[in-house]
């Protein structure tokens, strides 16, 4: 599998490189998300502990993510037959069924299409980002971890509320929104009458 390396590492409002590739669910293409929030989000390695903790979290929290209309996909450059035993290891120590596909990447060249994986690399070890992916196939948001610092499952859910709410560009959120708390108006021009300009709140209908 070949997928065209950007020319620059790839940010916010960039189209999401395709794929097509077999995962434990099946062949997956990017393309069959459309129309959907996604979550692409890679590990370092399969059977690892800090991986196996964020999948057990992903497990418990996917009906919060799937109430959000978001989809979650993994990705490691392990190979499939590898995924499968460690999803059937996580459920047969843990008691957590994994019921998002895992993408395999032997090839390495869906992280270096993401820019997970730089293109000298000769692994993926220090890889363990996250892409929020909108309905049209836009990067929304990236967020990048070290190896050895696991992710908080609770920011990435919110992470995904809060790119949904402000979707349309009639509010903002303001630092630590949750669903149901106050919403940012955009600024408005400065005048006497308004010296909260630059800052109002007002609750979310």
């Amino acid at each position: 599998m070949e997928i065209p390396i950007p020319h620059r590492p790839l940010r916010i409002g960039d189209q999401a490189p395709t794929f097509r590739a077999r995962s434990t669910h099946g062949d997956v293409s990017l393309d069959q998300f459309r129309g959907r929030w996604l979550m692409l989000f890679s590990h370092p390695a399969d059977f690892t502990p800090v991986c196996t903790s964020e999948f057990i979290a992903l497990a418990k929290a996917a009906p919060l993510f799937a109430a959000a209309d978001c989809v979650l996909l993994g990705l490691s450059v392990d190979s499939l037959y590898a995924h499968v035993a460690w999803v059937r290891a996580i459920e047969a120590m843990a008691g957590i069924r994994i019921p998002f596909p895992v993408v395999e990447d032997p090839s390495m060249a869906i992280g270096r299409a993401y820019g997970m994986i730089d293109a000298d690399a000769t692994d993926s070890s220090a890889v363990r980002a996250t892409y929020f992916i909108d309905p049209d196939g836009i990067i929304q948001a990236t967020s990048w971890y070290p190896m050895q610092v696991g992710r908080c499952v609770d920011e990435m859910l919110r992470t995904i509320q809060a790119l949904q709410r402000t979707a349309d560009g009639s509010v903002l959120t303001p630092a630590c929104w949750r669903p149901g708390d106050d919403v940012l108006l955009p600024p408005s021009l400065p005048s006497d009458d308004s010296p909260d300009w630059f800052h109002r709140l007002r609750p979310d209908r």
